[in-house]
């Protein structure tokens, strides 16, 4: 199965002039879900990562899982307003707009080995932002990992020496 056909462009979502490529049909597939995680169980089952961060929200469909297979923690990274502990925060620009995401001051040490995981790379803002959080707790960021990589964009760019990984790029 090509998990590239389970996933479907919706233009002109969520503005005028965004080609958004839309997981859900995929996620929905059972052959095809089971295959996009096991890409990702493939890539980190042997190296020694002791939590997986996922962004919010699709980064948790594709991270939890993985957390799961490879015997790793979860750390979830929030949009804001949904963290109920201490915080830190880091603000961001995309395509169409700016946001912010969160972390919990406690969610990881110094020195912990994470894979942050989300389903697209595309300008790189929210993986940066994620990186800068990672890096104030002090975590040891082995990879990114995206399903879907938007490479006009040049996202991997924003992401400073750390390993870079796709599965489908358009």
């Amino acid at each position: 199965m090509d998990i590239e056909n389970l996933i479907r462009a919706i233009p002109d979502f969520p503005i005028p002039g965004i080609l958004f490529r839309d997981i859900t049909p995929l996620l929905k597939d059972r052959q095809g879900f089971h295959q996009a995680i096991d890409l990702f169980v493939e890539r980190f089952k042997d190296r020694g990562i002791d939590y997986v961060v996922g962004i919010e929200a699709r980064g948790y469909m594709l991270g939890a899982p993985l957390a799961y297979a490879i015997g790793a923690g979860f750390i979830p990274v929030r949009k804001p307003g949904k963290l109920p502990y201490e915080k830190f925060s880091e603000s961001y620009a995309l395509e169409y707009g700016t946001n912010s995401l969160e972390v919990h001051s406690d969610a990881l040490g110094h020195g912990e080995t994470v894979v942050v995981v989300d389903d697209l790379l595309a300008t790189g803002g929210t993986a940066a932002a994620t990186q800068r959080l990672l890096e104030r707790l002090g975590a040891n960021v082995e990879a990114f990992a995206f399903l879907v990589e938007l490479e006009a964009l040049q996202g991997r760019k924003a992401i400073h020496d750390t390993e870079v990984i796709s599965f489908v790029t358009y």
